[in-house]
Protein backbone atom coordinates (compact mmCIF):
# COMPACT_ATOMS: atom_id res chain seq x y z
CA UNK A 1 0.00 0.00 0.00
CA UNK A 2 1.09 3.56 -0.72
CA UNK A 3 0.17 6.50 0.49
CA UNK A 4 1.01 10.20 -0.58
CA UNK A 5 1.14 13.19 1.73
CA UNK A 6 -0.59 15.98 0.89
CA UNK A 7 -1.36 19.62 2.58
CA UNK A 8 -3.98 21.66 0.46
CA UNK A 9 -5.43 25.12 1.54
CA UNK A 10 -8.53 26.75 0.26
CA UNK A 11 -11.01 29.33 0.81
CA UNK A 12 -14.94 28.67 1.56
CA UNK A 13 -17.89 30.04 2.07
CA UNK A 14 -20.51 30.10 4.79
CA UNK A 15 -24.09 31.24 3.08
CA UNK A 16 -27.46 31.21 5.31
CA UNK A 17 -30.29 33.03 4.20
CA UNK A 18 -34.03 32.15 6.16
CA UNK A 19 -32.28 29.50 8.00
CA UNK A 20 -31.28 27.78 5.11
CA UNK A 21 -27.39 27.14 3.97
CA UNK A 22 -26.40 27.08 0.70
CA UNK A 23 -24.09 23.59 0.16
CA UNK A 24 -22.45 21.83 -2.42
CA UNK A 25 -22.56 17.79 -2.77
CA UNK A 26 -18.55 16.74 -3.37
CA UNK A 27 -18.18 14.73 -6.84
CA UNK A 28 -14.69 13.37 -5.84
CA UNK A 29 -12.16 13.42 -3.04
CA UNK A 30 -12.03 12.25 0.41
CA UNK A 31 -15.28 13.74 0.99
CA UNK A 32 -17.00 12.44 -1.62
CA UNK A 33 -20.86 12.59 -1.56
CA UNK A 34 -20.97 14.51 1.53
CA UNK A 35 -22.93 18.11 1.59
CA UNK A 36 -19.76 20.68 2.02
CA UNK A 37 -19.16 24.40 2.09
CA UNK A 38 -18.73 26.05 -1.85
CA UNK A 39 -15.04 27.00 -2.06
CA UNK A 40 -12.11 25.30 -2.92
CA UNK A 41 -8.42 25.57 -3.41
CA UNK A 42 -6.01 28.74 -3.84
CA UNK A 43 -4.39 29.13 -7.00
CA UNK A 44 -1.00 30.39 -7.14
CA UNK A 45 -0.89 34.18 -7.03
CA UNK A 46 -4.35 34.26 -5.86
CA UNK A 47 -5.40 35.88 -3.02
CA UNK A 48 -7.74 33.84 -0.19
CA UNK A 49 -10.36 35.94 -0.98
CA UNK A 50 -9.89 36.22 -4.95
CA UNK A 51 -10.20 32.42 -4.21
CA UNK A 52 -13.50 32.39 -1.91
CA UNK A 53 -15.31 34.15 -5.39
CA UNK A 54 -14.08 32.33 -7.85
CA UNK A 55 -14.88 28.71 -6.08
CA UNK A 56 -18.56 30.24 -5.33
CA UNK A 57 -19.01 31.36 -8.86
CA UNK A 58 -17.65 27.86 -9.98
CA UNK A 59 -19.21 25.65 -7.72
CA UNK A 60 -22.78 27.47 -6.79
CA UNK A 61 -22.96 29.97 -9.60
CA UNK A 62 -23.55 33.29 -7.70
CA UNK A 63 -21.79 35.89 -6.75
CA UNK A 64 -20.32 37.22 -3.76
CA UNK A 65 -21.24 40.93 -1.96
CA UNK A 66 -19.62 40.65 0.90
CA UNK A 67 -17.44 38.65 3.09
CA UNK A 68 -16.39 38.44 6.99
CA UNK A 69 -13.20 35.71 8.23
CA UNK A 70 -14.71 33.64 10.55
CA UNK A 71 -11.48 31.58 11.27
CA UNK A 72 -9.23 29.12 9.80
CA UNK A 73 -9.18 25.45 10.55
CA UNK A 74 -7.33 22.20 10.04
CA UNK A 75 -8.35 18.51 9.56
CA UNK A 76 -6.17 15.58 8.87
CA UNK A 77 -8.22 12.70 6.70
CA UNK A 78 -6.97 9.40 5.45
CA UNK A 79 -8.45 7.97 2.00
CA UNK A 80 -8.51 5.64 -0.25
CA UNK A 81 -7.64 7.35 -4.00
CA UNK A 82 -7.62 4.17 -5.82
CA UNK A 83 -6.54 0.38 -5.40
CA UNK A 84 -3.62 0.40 -3.05
CA UNK A 85 -3.11 4.12 -2.97
CA UNK A 86 -3.96 6.23 -0.05
CA UNK A 87 -3.67 9.99 0.63
CA UNK A 88 -2.67 11.21 3.83
CA UNK A 89 -4.35 14.68 3.34
CA UNK A 90 -3.69 17.83 5.64
CA UNK A 91 -6.73 20.45 4.99
CA UNK A 92 -6.60 23.46 5.95
CA UNK A 93 -9.62 26.10 5.48
CA UNK A 94 -9.91 29.82 5.57
CA UNK A 95 -13.85 29.83 6.91
CA UNK A 96 -15.95 33.34 5.80
CA UNK A 97 -19.26 34.41 5.89
CA UNK A 98 -20.47 35.48 3.06
CA UNK A 99 -23.51 37.84 1.32
CA UNK A 100 -24.69 37.31 -1.75
CA UNK A 101 -28.49 39.12 -3.68
CA UNK A 102 -27.85 35.78 -5.76
CA UNK A 103 -29.81 32.84 -4.44
CA UNK A 104 -30.46 30.83 -7.62
CA UNK A 105 -28.01 28.33 -6.88
CA UNK A 106 -25.93 26.03 -10.23
CA UNK A 107 -27.88 22.89 -9.66
CA UNK A 108 -25.43 21.42 -12.28
CA UNK A 109 -22.01 19.57 -11.41
CA UNK A 110 -19.11 21.27 -12.29
CA UNK A 111 -17.10 18.81 -13.72
CA UNK A 112 -14.50 19.16 -11.10
CA UNK A 113 -15.80 18.19 -7.34
CA UNK A 114 -19.45 19.56 -7.32
CA UNK A 115 -22.36 17.46 -8.28
CA UNK A 116 -24.06 20.93 -7.94
CA UNK A 117 -25.48 23.34 -5.32
CA UNK A 118 -28.78 23.62 -2.98
CA UNK A 119 -30.19 25.07 -0.43
CA UNK A 120 -30.53 22.93 2.73
CA UNK A 121 -32.64 23.56 5.96
CA UNK A 122 -30.18 23.98 9.00
CA UNK A 123 -32.47 22.38 11.20
CA UNK A 124 -32.77 19.13 9.35
CA UNK A 125 -28.93 18.16 8.12
CA UNK A 126 -27.21 15.70 10.09
CA UNK A 127 -23.90 15.81 11.07
CA UNK A 128 -22.84 12.50 9.31
CA UNK A 129 -23.95 13.90 5.65
CA UNK A 130 -21.56 16.91 6.27
CA UNK A 131 -17.85 17.56 5.34
CA UNK A 132 -15.71 18.58 8.71
CA UNK A 133 -15.76 22.34 7.34
CA UNK A 134 -19.43 22.23 6.67
CA UNK A 135 -20.33 21.30 10.64
CA UNK A 136 -17.02 23.39 11.98
CA UNK A 137 -18.55 26.44 10.21
CA UNK A 138 -22.29 25.77 11.21
CA UNK A 139 -20.67 25.58 14.73
CA UNK A 140 -19.22 28.43 14.73
CA UNK A 141 -22.16 30.37 13.26
CA UNK A 142 -24.08 29.13 16.29
CA UNK A 143 -25.95 26.57 15.22
CA UNK A 144 -25.68 23.38 16.71
CA UNK A 145 -25.69 20.20 14.30
CA UNK A 146 -27.41 16.89 14.92
CA UNK A 147 -25.13 13.95 15.13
Amino acid sequence: MKTMVNTHIGSYGIIIQNNKIALIRKARGGYKGKLDLPGGGIEHTETPVEALKREIMEEAGISVNSWKLIDCTSVNIKWNVENDLWEDLHHIGILYEVETNDFNLKKEADGLDSEGASWYEIDKLNGDELSPFAKYGLEKMGYVVKE
